[in-house]
């Protein structure tokens, strides 16, 4: 017993220790965005893509470099290898034969080749490649950060939206439940009839179903910010932006006017560099059919004996050197190269179709983005006059029903409406924040 209450003291002491562990951040939505580029986890693999290109390209330059290599080889023959010789050499009778074996039991063959290519035509194409390469991954990083910066205007609305639509519901709902209980003592004075209550009770069940799904979509929104932010899914998180000061900050019709430069956009940089890797791939074909030259330069030593003894002082040791070059001429592969090339051909004439199609595309998207950008900003201000125009008409509404002069069906109705007027603002501030990332990554204005 005495033990159990040691460890039930010592845990609750350290409770506090755990609770400091996990410290709430606060993010405005411009440090939400630059926090998400270091630490979201595809930005990071985007990073390290970079790095292991800078390494590729290192590699492939290596290959043209001098190659240094060196070898030991030790040899003992369990059982050496008998020759027979003509006896007539050691004075013996012609026709017959003597077993001989040739040279020690042990032997130690030490041995460095300095290999230098001279000429390789496929090397050179491997240089302009390397470049390339890296290039399509820093494309494929900016890329990634713009929609990692996409994503996080996305989850940070979806959040500033969530926490709204659960406070507005908490609102109607406090109305509301007055609301009910004038009207409920009104009919039990007898001067209401039951409907009204009823109906203001269908009401009120309607927006507590609403708030528990909102407060639930409120819970999720927060994790999937925090997984695009790069933090753990249950991370504490407080947001400092408001959803309607985001909307109007967002609001730039200048963006409308930007010139349609289809070369910032990164999926067409993408493309264009996918048909420049299209035909370095048909250069390293073509260049198959030269010939590649290399020199080497290689010295050995050799030691000899029954007995291991390679480590002694008197150990003799024979050297041997020798400088070469090697010249390898292709003359003849029944048409594999030639096949291999048209192959590399058709595969440009696709690249260079789907740049085509990606311009095109890209084109298509801007003008599609400018359109929804547009859209949105003028439905931001239809919408908040709508709203305006709900709250008067359900004031008006209550007002009458509460005089005697208005139905509760009349009331309802204009509850609902103003309770739709109040999502479509909400839905509305939302469009114009995240419409105009869209135009932005379409443009590429935010790199360029």
């Amino acid at each position: 017993m005495k033990q159990t209450l040691i460890l039930i003291f010592s845990l609750l002491l350290g409770l506090p220790i755990f609770s400091q562990e996990i410290q709430e951040q606060s993010f405005s939505l411009q440090e939400a965005i630059d926090y998400a580029l270091e630490h979201n986890r595809s930005a990071l693999n985007a990073q390290k893509d970079i790095e292991a290109a800078e390494q590729q390209k290192w590699e492939t330059t290596a290959t043209g470099l001098p190659q240094l290599d060196a070898k030991i080889d030790y040899q003992n023959f369990i059982k050496q290898q008998v020759q027979l010789v003509p006896a007539e050499f050691f004075g013996g009778n012609q026709g017959e034969f003597l077993p001989v074996t040739f040279g020690t039991k042990q032997s130690v063959n030490a041995s460095a080749t300095l290999n230098q290519l001279l000429f390789d035509g496929s090397y050179l194409v491997g240089l302009q490649s390397a470049k390339v390469y890296l290039e399509i991954s820093e494309n494929a990083k900016e890329k990634t950060d713009l929609e990692v910066r996409r994503a996080v205007i996305n989850a940070y609305g979806n959040v500033l939206l969530s926490k709204e639509s659960v406070e507005i519901l908490n609102r109607n709902i406090q109305v509301v439940e007055e609301n009910l209980n004038e009207t409920d003592k009104i009919f039990q004075e007898g001067l209401e009839e039951q409907e009204s209550v009823e109906q203001l009770q269908i009401t009120l069940s309607g927006l507590k179903s609403n708030l528990n799904r909102s407060e639930r979509l409120e819970r999720l929104a927060y994790q999937m910010l925090n997984i695009t932010l790069g933090l753990d899914i249950n991370s504490p998180v407080t947001l400092t932006d408001d959803l309607e000061a985001l909307a109007l900050q967002n609001m730039s019709l200048d963006l409308l006017n930007v010139e349609e430069n289809v070369s910032n956009n990164i999926d067409f940089q993408i493309a264009e560099n996918d048909k420049i890797s299209k035909e370095l791939l048909l250069k390293l074909e073509k260049s198959k059919f030269l010939p590649t030259l290399n020199a080497f330069v290689n010295g050995a030593y050799m030691g000899n004996s029954n007995d291991f003894s390679f480590l002694q002082n008197d150990q003799l040791w024979y050297g041997s050197s020798l400088l070469g070059v090697s010249l390898n001429i292709p003359i003849f592969s029944s048409g594999m190269r030639s096949a291999a090339t048209q192959r590399a051909k058709i595969n440009l004439e696709k690249a260079e179709t789907d740049l085509t199609e990606t311009e095109q595309q890209i084109k298509l998207e801007i003008a599609k983005a400018k359109t929804e950008y547009q859209y949105a900003i003028e439905d931001y201000e239809i919408k908040k006059e709508n709203l305006e125009l709900a709250e008067r008409i359900e004031q008006k509404n209550q007002t009458k029903f509460f005089e005697g002069i208005g139905s509760s069906f009349d009331l309802r109705q204009a509850q609902t409406q103003l309770y739709q007027a109040q999502q479509d603002f909400l839905q509305a501030m939302l469009n114009v924040i995240n419409f105009k990332v869209d135009l932005e990554t379409a443009l590429n204005t935010i790199n360029n």
